[in-house]
């Protein structure tokens, strides 16, 4: 079918509205208080839907039915382990983000450790963030290039521009606020398709259950760590799911700038709290719905997903072919704003941390105003390098879901590592921190680059080797100190 003018008046619509309202809140900018933080005057439920929408990219839309079409439901018992880590960070990293006023999680570890590691763990964020967001900005010119026609860097581009408009002049209240439209959008865009495809499908829902059924497909839990034929690790079983999805979480949500600014942006811990606890329970909502979607497509067409070229290629195809006209325009509207609302998070978490964690170190004495077009600044900047992170992505292969978190868990156990050390002892120190962060890190790459281990277990493996190497590293320094003052 493709799109037609119907569609195509939705999605233009969509872009320019997103922008305008956007822009809303460029003259409510003049500090960095506002900038970054949102003035600390947001809502708990508009940060619970704006964390939703900054962990949710195209990536998510596409790639998780197309996972599903391949396999089953067994990927929810990752999103249980997601819901666990909120609770594990309400109650041990939460309380002390909300002990002075924090502009960046990186500044909770100068004040616990000193200024040379909080230099490295922000460092590492802008590092590892940046190459996992240019996977995610890849994701959108799959998209926007099957419905548009465009090719894949004029995909880019376009999404990349539109978004930076308004989070160069808006901050973080134009991207929260956006956010809570976009997650409407794409939710709501999300169950019109699922309704549509039930009645595409001969027989409806009843033989879309009865095949996926006798196929395996409805499967949500595998108690089993490796495969019985060959001994190969199994990525989504109860346990990587539910202990690696923990810790993913807590390193996530508990160490990343991405999310961690919005939490610091609610009026008080208690709102803060709430709105961490309740994006879990949306996200295990939005995982099973994106999931069964993937059943019902698999249903739909019968065909291994390698027709389609590759499975992240599935669902926006099927919007675009089969879809009827309007239906189609606003679900790649939806995705657009999924897109928009994951890529506007990072631009200005990356900027935060890049200005709080730096350059107002270097500069303590620049003027609020300058800092504010530094910010500014460095929002642009940021955007041109996730666009050129995304342009290398389109040589990647595989689904791009995985290949994102990934990238993401390589360095999630260092800094989880490193933040349960400052909270959870009194005899850690800076060098013995540094040198666990370091061989935390590096077990990291070797598991990714070196192993067949799946990524569910990567935070896990680094948290512990961090958390042991930089204790015991910190005794032996604190013993040598000690032996170096009696002399």
């Amino acid at each position: 079918m493709g799109l037609n003018r119907l569609d195509f008046a939705i999605i233009g619509i969509y872009l320019a509205g997103i922008t305008l309202f956007g822009l809303r809140f460029r003259k409510k900018q003049r500090t960095l208080r506002d900038y970054f933080l949102a003035g600390r005057d947001i809502p708990w439920w508009a940060i619970a839907l704006s964390i939703v929408a900054a962990e949710t990219s195209t990536l998510t839309i596409i790639s998780i039915p197309g996972l599903a079409y391949d396999t089953n439901l067994t990927f929810l018992q990752v999103v249980m382990g997601y819901v666990v880590g909120r609770v594990v960070i309400s109650f041990v990293l939460l309380p002390q983000y909300f002990r002075g006023d924090l502009y960046t999680a990186y500044e909770l570890i100068e004040r616990r450790f000193g200024p040379g590691l909080r230099s490295l763990t922000a460092g590492l964020f802008l590092l590892t963030r940046a190459a996992a967001e240019g996977v995610r900005v890849y994701a959108v010119s799959i998209v926007v290039s099957i419905a548009l026609g465009t090719g894949e860097v004029a995909s880019i581009a376009i999404i990349t521009i539109l978004t930076l408009i308004y989070t160069f002049e808006g901050g973080l209240a134009a991207v929260i606020w956006t956010d809570v439209v976009q997650t409407a959008i794409y939710v709501g865009g999300t169950l019109v398709g699922l309704v549509t495809i039930v009645h595409l499908v001969p027989g409806g829902w009843s033989a879309i259950h009865a095949a996926a059924a006798t196929a395996g497909k409805l499967q949500v839990f595998d108690f089993r760590v490796f495969h019985s034929s060959d001994g190969a690790w199994i990525p989504y079983t109860f346990w990587a799911g539910l202990i690696g999805g923990t810790f993913l979480t807590t390193a996530s949500h508990g160490t990343d700038q991405l999310i961690v600014q919005r939490l610091l942006a609610a009026r008080g811990q208690r709102q803060s709290a709430t709105a961490l606890l309740s994006s879990g329970f949306a996200v295990l909502f939005q995982f099973s719905l994106f999931l069964i979607v993937g059943i019902m497509l698999w249903a739909y067409y019968r065909v291994p997903s390698a027709t389609f070229g590759r499975p992240d290629r599935i669902y926006p195809t099927f919007i675009v072919t089969r879809m009827p006209h309007g239906i189609s325009g606003l679900l790649i509207a939806a995705i657009l704003a999924a897109a928009m609302s994951n890529l506007s998070a990072a631009l200005n978490s990356l900027s935060s941390s890049a200005i709080m964690d730096f350059y107002a170190r270097l500069r303590p004495a620049a003027s609020e105003k300058t800092k504010i077009r530094i910010s500014r600044v460095a929002t642009f900047v940021w955007a041109a390098v996730l666009f050129a992170l995304a342009l290398i992505a389109l040589h990647k292969v595989g689904r791009v879901v995985e290949v994102g978190l990934q990238i993401a868990s390589v360095a999630y156990g260092a800094l989880l590592g490193v933040f349960l050390l400052g909270v959870l002892t009194r005899r850690a120190n800076q060098r013995g921190a540094m040198v666990g962060m370091l061989c935390g890190f590096s077990a990291e790459l070797y598991l990714w680059l070196g192993t067949h281990v799946p990524w569910t277990w990567w935070v896990v493996v680094g948290t512990s080797v961090t958390f042991a190497v930089g204790y015991a590293a910190s005794l032996v320094a604190g013993a040598a100190d000690v032996r170096a003052t009696s002399s």
